[in-house]
């Protein structure tokens, strides 16, 4: 099977593409880039949730179960308030999504356990997900943003504590002179950021100014520059060999293309969260 990555025009880009994942977390995953992502964050909480400020956690989060399952989020933060997010760049489509989400909001939630006289008293989880795949399988159903919260079955909120949004950007087709909300401009910016030679100028002001500096390729240290082109090979691989799993349906073909993936030196989890194919199967390929 042959890949093929991204044409000259991607290599050549001005600005970093935001859904690799060095890209992501230099946007949004450092100290110096922290006003970026409160911003951004503060555009989907409600009114009274909005954050301050906030401290970044350990990204890989260890359950004690006895199967030793790890989670590994993209970006993990605690605002001062005590409320935990959790904020994903998710670039291809995995199976069982759902789950999964479901599954990685558990962590944030088991960490809260006290020893002793604990109340069972929570704070706030936010699981937040910028997916550049449809997750909904029928078309008619999809929507670009969907908030999810725990109802009852006259939809009245049961539990305001726990909180899932989703944010599928193929869906979001507002071009610039449609773009109303300074939550419009944030999706717009993060959709169409690596294909920018100029600063659009209803983006112009000072957190999107701060964006594209620190986007900027030519900003970027030497050890930096290769760790991104690393990101973005990885990516462009990955979305290719998606696309191709995605045609051809059968198991041969996940197997061709998780065969193509180890040809590349893709990490195993990308692998497997990729083809769908266990651990077993893909190492004994």
């Amino acid at each position: 099977m042959q890949i093929n990555l991204q044409n000259d025009n991607k290599m050549a880009a001005k600005y970093i593409n935001p859904y690799t994942d060095f890209g992501f977390k230099k946007l949004f995953g450092e100290e110096g880039s922290k006003d970026l992502l409160v911003d951004f964050l503060n555009q989907l909480l409600p009114t009274y949730h909005q954050i301050a400020d906030l401290t970044f956690k350990n990204p890989e989060n260890l359950n004690d179960t006895t199967q030793g399952r790890t989670a590994i989020f993209d970006i993990y933060c605690q605002t001062d308030s005590g409320s935990k997010f959790i904020v994903e760049m998710q670039k291809a489509k995995v199976n069982f999504f759902k789950d999964r989400s479901l599954f990685y909001s558990t962590f944030p939630i088991r960490e809260q356990a006290e020893k002793g006289g604990w109340d069972f008293k929570l704070l706030p989880i936010y699981f937040i997900a910028i997916l550049d795949f449809h997750y909904d399988e029928q078309e008619e159903m999809r929507k670009f943003r969907r908030d999810v919260s725990l109802k009852d079955q006259d939809g009245e909120v049961f539990y305001d504590k726990l909180h899932f949004k989703f944010l599928q950007m193929p869906l979001f087709n507002k071009q610039e002179d449609e773009l109303e909300t300074h939550f419009d401009k944030w999706v717009y910016f993060l959709k169409n950021l690596d294909t920018f030679d100029h600063i659009p100028n209803i983006l112009n002001e000072p957190i999107f100014n701060k964006g594209f500096e620190i986007a900027a390729i030519s900003h970027l240290k030497p050890e930096q520059y290769d760790s991104y082109q690393k990101s973005l090979l990885e990516y462009w691989e990955v979305k290719n060999v998606k696309d191709t799993a995605y045609h051809e349906g059968k198991m041969e073909g996940k197997i061709e293309v998780a065969k193509a993936l180890k040809q590349q030196n893709i990490a195993l989890d990308i692998i497997i969260a990729t083809t769908g194919l266990s651990q077993e199967h893909i190492e004994n390929l």
